[in-house]
């Protein structure tokens, strides 16, 4: 996940978050889903927020391309400033999430973003998206 992250000193030490828009507890519970997602799906989850440069589909294309392993890959991109919620699939996810599925999951984040809910909606889709892709 990226939110911002740089190293503390020291190796092994845990990233310190700067100016993200995730509390602690956010940012755990977050990581808990991507975690539940990626054993229960055997695809892999990752979520980037930040700025989406234009066009904003491409762009997060070009994020899911530099994932360890795009095709078994699932990503959503948002832009809070901007307003973007991009979900891209790679060849393999999309046959267990199709596009209508990660549409729904899509839908479902909008809704609890424009209620202020950002970590919710994240946490929602992700719940989603691998409830639709079921077990490997």
């Amino acid at each position: 996940m990226t939110v911002g992250e740089k190293q503390t000193a020291g190796p092994g030490s845990p990233p310190e978050v700067l100016d993200g828009p995730f509390s602690t507890r956010q940012l755990l519970r977050i990581d808990e889903a991507l975690r539940l997602a990626d054993q229960g799906t055997g695809l892999v989850f990752s979520v980037y927020v930040g700025a989406l440069d234009e066009p904003v589909r491409e762009h997060a294309q070009r994020l899911h391309r530099q994932l360890a392993d795009p095709d078994e890959s699932v990503l959503i991109a948002v832009s809070p400033n901007q307003r973007q919620l991009e979900v891209v699939t790679g060849r393999q996810a999309r046959k267990r999430i199709p596009d209508t599925y990660a549409k729904l999951a899509a839908l479902s984040m909008v809704a609890a973003f424009g209620v202020g809910d950002l970590a919710g909606g994240i946490i929602n889709g992700l719940d989603q998206l691998a409830s639709h892709a079921g077990k490997a």
